[in-house]
């Protein structure tokens, strides 16, 4: 019920926004195709996966859709053709000065989780992130985001990261960034690890398309490893290099 309440209460606000000028609402829709399915250094999927998303925003207010379908089975932990993962985020972005900001709850749900999959496998679970990002200029960003799981962990997970795009003209854009993370205790028990401290990083290369002014492809690889193995053991971490293209379409 207080995960009902808290989604509620934030997807009314969300709605109540987005009504004050109805004319400026924005959706995205996305589909992303990926060979893996790594989180936060974790990895849920080894195997193809889908992930479709809808994204729906005006004046600072955001509401987002997501899910994981895996393609592929794994380990026990993913099951062949079926959604294993649907998230819900309503967010609020704005300006603190020249920092911009946004604040935010996501609900994460399982909904075809397996019961013996082990530590990593949770169930449905909230948190709550406060971000911040600033540009350099000269195509150049930094960022940082904390996240605090106050259901299932109860504990936090901070980011923080640097980013690069060029413009190699009006429809093409290719990007470089890396982030790394720190994690609480609880989160570190999560992966099998027994203190807090320095969690994962992950570098990523990625390339984006503007095929019209609406419709967009793109492709990344990433790279990610444990930062520190009595946070986050060695032997836990079963993905490293993973990719894939992604489609989307602004209405």
């Amino acid at each position: 019920m207080k995960r009902i309440f808290s989604m509620a209460a934030l997807v009314a606000l969300t709605a109540a926004g987005a009504a004050t000028q109805a004319q400026a609402a924005t959706a995205v829709a996305a589909l992303d195709v990926n060979s893996a399915y790594v989180w936060r250094g974790m990895t849920s999927n080894n195997g193809l996966v889908l992930q479709p998303s809808m994204d729906v925003s005006a004046n600072g207010f955001a509401f987002n859709v997501w899910a994981n379908y895996d393609v592929d089975d794994y380990d026990g932990l993913a099951e062949e053709n079926k959604f294993s993962e649907i998230d819900l985020t309503a967010s609020y972005a704005f300006k603190l000065g020249a920092v911009d900001a946004s604040v935010g709850v996501i609900e994460y749900t399982y909904p075809s989780t397996n019961p013996d999959a082990g530590s990593r496998s949770l169930p449905s679970t909230e948190e709550v992130f406060f971000g911040l990002g600033y540009d350099l200029g000269h195509g150049f960003s930094v960022s940082t985001k904390v996240y605090y799981d106050f259901d299932q962990v109860d504990d936090f997970y901070v980011t923080a990261g640097l980013g690069y795009s060029y413009s190699l003209n009006d429809k093409t854009t290719l990007g470089l960034s890396g982030m790394i993370s720190y994690a609480g205790e609880n989160w570190a028990e999560v992966v099998g690890g027994t203190d807090s401290g320095f969690f994962n990083y992950t570098l990523t290369a990625s390339a984006k398309y503007l095929v019209t002014d609406a419709f967009a492809v793109s492709a990344n690889i990433n790279y990610t490893d444990s930062m520190d193995d009595d946070v986050f053991p060695d032997e836990t971490v079963d993905t490293t290099v993973y990719g894939g293209i992604s489609l989307t379409y602004t209405f």
